[in-house]
């Protein structure tokens, strides 16, 4: 694999698949350890609350996490609290980075409940 030959796009969409896999990896290995730990305690008698003070907490974040879902909605999904003047098709949630609109917006010194969207 050449790196140098590949787009932008190419190598962007190859760091994603690489910092997945050693994500995954990571957690793997880390699952793995955590149980050999468990059986090595058990096999004493002993769980890893017993002898380490904070196992219960590595024990719970080492499990798989699941979500609970917002009945109707969708996940992710904010409201748009402000609509650009110029372009009502275009919001912003109020969260996050500020848009060019909104910044352009504030430094003429107008107030950002000029913007707020109607029922928002």
């Amino acid at each position: 694999m050449e790196l140098a030959q590949m787009s932008l796009t190419e190598l962007r969409r190859l760091q994603s698949k690489v910092e997945t896999e050693i994500r995954r990896r990571s957690d793997s290995a880390r699952r793995d350890l955590l149980k050999k730990m468990q059986k090595m305690a058990a096999e004493e008698g002993l769980s890893l609350s017993d002898l380490l003070p904070n196992a219960a907490a590595a024990e719970e974040k080492s499990a798989p996490k699941r979500k609970a879902k917002a009945a109707g909605k969708k996940p992710g999904v904010v409201p748009v609290k402000y609509r650009n003047p110029a372009n009502p098709t275009v919001g912003w949630s109020g969260r996050g980075r500020k848009p060019q609109w909104v910044i352009d917006w504030l430094a003429q010194n107008k107030p950002l409940t000029e913007l707020e969207a109607v029922g928002a």
